[in-house]
């Protein structure tokens, strides 16, 4: 079977050679061929209801010392590669916004976006010196527009920091306790990244097996999405 029989493309590349990948009792999970991105068909994504309910059960406590903890594992290695004080966003904060506190701590001012529960379309005509994006693009409903936004906010020289779980192999992809979240509906490897690297001109560093960095190298505003 091949792509062509789903009659989509890819929400990323926008390619359109897609394979099935896996199916389990509730979803399909394709792979696109070109950027390596496994993803859910829309038929198959929860409603909008359904799933504010699913993030409205989410108990991100700022004054969870594990939570804060789990942050660190990106924040430490992203304030590592940042000079002196910057202006970020953190974008896909959620209800508790927590990783703005951990950067303020440290002397960087943080904006703050998220569709639902900080719905401010302003920052998106601001540019920042990082963008952060923790346990958000795996939720992305159209990751090739959102990441075209994010690189166009993202000053030269800037980064792009990311947490996700990476997709590994088929075997693994079925036991992955990942994919029993619903409102997971994105699933990236490394390969993915190294073609979101390649297509908007950045430096990839692939800190750790869920931790992503991605520096801008170039005037991504003059880009025009094709």
């Amino acid at each position: 079977m091949t792509s062509r029989s789903y009659l989509l493309s890819c929400p990323l590349c926008s390619g359109g050679d897609i394979d099935p990948f896996h199916a389990d009792g509730n979803r399909t999970y394709l792979n696109c061929l070109n950027c390596k991105l496994v993803f859910v068909p829309r038929c198959d994504w929860l409603s909008h209801e359904d799933e504010k309910a699913a993030y409205d059960l989410h108990e991100n406590d700022p004054q969870d010392q594990g939570y804060r903890q789990f942050l660190s594992r990106f924040s430490t290695p992203l304030m590592e590669r940042l000079e002196g004080r910057q202006k970020g966003l953190d974008f896909g904060c959620g209800p508790g916004p927590t990783l703005s506190i951990l950067l303020e701590g440290h002397g960087h001012q943080v904006d703050l976006y998220d569709p639902i529960y900080h719905n401010d379309p302003s920052v998106f005509h601001n540019t920042y010196d990082f963008i952060c994006a923790t346990e958000v693009v795996e939720h992305l409903h159209h990751p090739r527009l959102e990441f075209t936004a994010l690189f166009r906010m993202l000053k030269p020289g800037g980064w792009l920091g990311i947490m996700t779980k990476l997709v590994k192999d088929k075997q693994a992809f079925r036991q992955w306790h990942y994919i029993r979240d619903m409102t997971h509906i994105c699933f990236y490897s490394t390969g993915t990244f190294e073609y979101l690297a390649q297509r908007f001109d950045a430096r990839l560093d692939v800190v750790a097996d869920d931790v992503i960095l991605l520096k801008n190298k170039s005037m991504v505003s003059q880009m025009v999405d094709k």
